[in-house]
């Protein structure tokens, strides 16, 4: 598992949106925003080299630096980790604590009924593939 601090996000943020990015296209997009030197973006880049979520290659005059995993895939280790360490795994106790804090708006109350619907719909076909796998060709149990 990738853990990326806050500040690692920001960069990768970055390389996913247009990568390949040198260190110095780095340093310039976050200078004016966060103060950080050319030297800070390299000890970031470094980090997340051996943590296993860049890589670079060589350019014409500069490392160019890429993601070297997926935005989508970053995003469920961290909530994995998340509803983990603060949920003890229980999807349905994290939302049980929103709701009880008001933390959810109507649009993202609709938002969760789409999202569980999909859900329940591709639940429903995978349990028809199942048991259909589970038939024989004349359509008895096995």
């Amino acid at each position: 598992m990738i853990r990326l601090s806050e500040a690692e996000w920001k960069v990768m943020s970055v390389l996913w949106e247009e990568a390949p990015q040198t260190i110095m296209q780095l340093t310039r997009c976050f200078q004016e925003t966060t103060g950080w030197t050319k030297h800070t973006i390299m000890t970031f880049l470094k980090r997340m080299e051996d943590k296993g979520a860049v890589f670079y290659e060589a350019g014409e005059r500069a490392k160019l630096y890429y993601p070297k995993i997926g935005r989508n895939e970053a995003a469920l280790q961290e909530t994995e980790e998340f509803l983990e360490r603060v949920f003890d795994g229980r999807m349905g106790l994290m939302l049980n604590t929103m709701v009880e804090q008001k933390a959810l708006s109507g649009t993202e109350i609709a938002e969760l009924y789409e999202i569980l619907g999909r859900a329940e719909a591709q639940s429903r076909r995978e349990a028809g593939m199942a048991e259909r796998t589970a038939r024989g060709k004349d359509g008895e149990k096995l």
